[in-house]
């Protein structure tokens, strides 16, 4: 009876891991967090507003190739569309690569001429962890009704060129303007790429 409880109990855990994981057209789950400012950000507060999530490491030579190239220009042109709210969300833990303080995020958001709607501080990790957000950049959309639609990465080509950009099928910008129509995303999940989130230990 013992082993079978044993040889039960790792596919059990397997279930509950899978089950844990975020899943396109489900609920995305919900977070609390404080951005530069000291705005407090919910999920739940943009009920019927569209939702980027880009989570992002300044250090990263993936997110800085996104930051010389289009990064910008995608935030201006989904903020711009009524109803939408773009989160830059840092999950660096202190004393890591990519961690900053408010007063740093808000300068780099200057020098960089950027334009998220909040950049949000994730020092535990637990928001990034229950996004399984893996890497920097890694995008999420989530629609009004707060379903998770889009996860994956920016675009195709997984490299540090700027020049590669143009190149790339834009799986990311594809997503956020299929939702905001009212269509799936197509696709829902790619791979994402990028340096790896320096969680806390």
């Amino acid at each position: 009876m013992k082993l079978k409880i044993f040889a039960v109990l790792p596919a059990l855990l397997c279930a509950a891991l899978v089950s844990a994981m975020p899943q396109i057209g489900q609920t995305a789950p919900d977070f609390t967090l404080v951005d530069s400012k000291g705005q407090s950000h919910s999920l739940k507060d943009f009920a019927g507003k569209t939702v980027v999530l880009e989570w992002t490491n300044h250090d990263c030579p993936f997110v800085k190739k996104h930051y010389q190239g289009n990064m910008q220009a995608l935030q201006r042109e989904f903020t711009g569309q009524a109803d939408t709210v773009w989160l830059s969300v840092i999950s660096s833990a202190p004393g890591k690569q990519g961690h900053v303080s408010p007063a740093q995020a808000e300068q780099l958001t200057q020098s960089r001429n950027a334009a998220p709607t909040a950049v949000v501080f994730d020092e535990s990790g637990a928001v990034g962890k229950a996004f399984d957000a893996k890497t920097t950049p890694h995008m999420y959309v989530i629609d009004a009704k707060g379903v998770l639609q889009y996860m994956g990465g920016i675009d195709s080509i997984p490299s540090a060129k700027v020049e590669d950009i143009v190149k790339a099928t834009p799986y990311f910008s594809n997503a956020a303007t299929a939702v905001l129509a009212g269509e799936a995303a197509k696709p829902a999940v790619s791979r994402p790429y990028g340096c790896s989130i320096k969680y806390a230990d």
